[in-house]
């Protein structure tokens, strides 16, 4: 892999605009190989406000041939961290991604998978950790992307999903939202969103003063990435800052250790004012509640009981506020099931759900 490939560029911004693509190594685990030809690609986005963004990421195609339009997945991946080594397509080139084979048995079905780095992680700049309306628009560019990948060898009538858990589950389920309007060249016929941190305010109440409460400070700094001019740092005291500081320059297996040995988990011994109670701060996250538009497609929801990260009651009022609005929506409650275990369930449900759907539209 080059260091071209990181490098900005001045090319065509229209969204999910293939700017450059190159082969790459994928890795399950060190030294085994994926199932699958694979490209590291880089493409135009938006930003949660908009404006025109690169983003990278990368294709993958199974080798074997399969019968009829190759299916294309749109993988929007768990938190990976915040720095700049994060991307997920370094960490599938190094062997060492920890959803490698939740990606690999999506491939060993046939399916190619447009896995977006998100805003951020491959490419300057911060990232905007769960702001859905930066990471929704990652997602369906990087499928946009995939489809212009003429080595690839996609089929442009193949039928299309979308798959995600955790952070990845917030970016799936605004991809679904966003796609009728901002990709309705996309014609996605199902998707699973796990797990996903639905409605932020309520995070903040779930997170405070609990072993996960760093997630607050990625959250911080997610928001300041997507939104610079509402500066959130400034309600940071100097313990606020150093931890963003600090959690700003970790993979997300650093930072777990790293927040369960703060020496405060309480959001208040980090600032000299909420900055969630901020108006300004406060309309952006609503703005970015999932839920408010109801998606198109066919939508499976799923999420353990015993979640420690996102609580499932953002699982269960994600799913009725979606069908309240007319969506076709399903909920898979995972009895007992913590977030760990949680997306090691729902991904083979998740994809028989997608594979039902998948199959149903290639007979049309």
């Amino acid at each position: 892999m080059t260091a071209e490939s990181y490098a900005p560029t001045s090319g065509a911004h229209r969204p999910g605009h293939l700017i450059t693509a190159e082969r790459m190594k994928a890795y399950l685990v060190p030294r085994v190989r994926m199932p699958a030809r694979a490209w590291k690609i880089r493409y135009s986005s938006t930003t949660a406000t908009g404006r025109p963004t690169t983003v990278t990421g990368m294709v993958l195609v199974p080798p074997t041939p399969y019968a009829g339009p190759r299916p294309l997945i749109g993988y929007g991946i768990g938190t990976q961290g915040l720095s700049k080594y994060s991307a997920p397509s370094r960490q599938i080139a190094l062997g060492i991604e920890y959803e490698a084979s939740v990606i690999a048995s999506a491939l060993r079905r046939g399916w190619a998978i447009a896995l977006t780095d998100y805003p951020g992680l491959g490419t300057p700049g911060d990232h905007p950790y769960v702001i859905g309306r930066a990471l929704g628009p990652a997602v369906l560019d990087c499928m946009r992307a995939a489809r212009q990948l003429t080595e690839a060898q996609l089929d442009p009538d193949g039928p299309l999903a979308i798959f995600g858990y955790s952070e990845g589950g917030n970016a799936a389920g605004w991809a679904l939202q966003l796609q009728p309007t901002y990709a309705p060249d996309l014609p996605i016929v199902a998707g699973a969103v796990g797990a996903a941190p639905a409605d932020l305010e309520a995070m903040i109440s779930a997170l405070d003063g609990s072993l996960f409460a760093f997630l607050l400070i990625y959250g911080i700094f997610g928001l300041n990435a997507a939104y610079p001019e509402i500066d959130v740092y400034q309600y940071l005291n100097r313990r606020g800052h150093r931890a963003v500081a600090r959690f700003g320059r970790t993979h997300i297996s650093r930072a777990v250790p790293l927040g369960a040995a703060m020496s405060s988990k309480r959001l208040l011994d980090h600032v000299t004012q909420s900055p969630y109670e901020i108006p300004e701060v406060l309309a952006r996250l609503q703005d970015n509640r999932l839920g408010s538009i109801a998606p198109k497609a066919p939508v499976l929801i799923g999420a353990g009981t015993h979640d420690q990260v996102i609580p499932y009651s953002q699982a269960r009022n994600l799913f009725r506020e979606w069908r309240d609005g007319g969506a076709d929506v399903h909920l898979r409650t995972m009895p007992i099931r913590e977030h760990i275990t949680g997306g090691i369930s729902f991904a083979p449900a998740a994809f028989a759900f997608l594979a039902r759907h998948l199959v149903q539209a290639g007979r049309r």
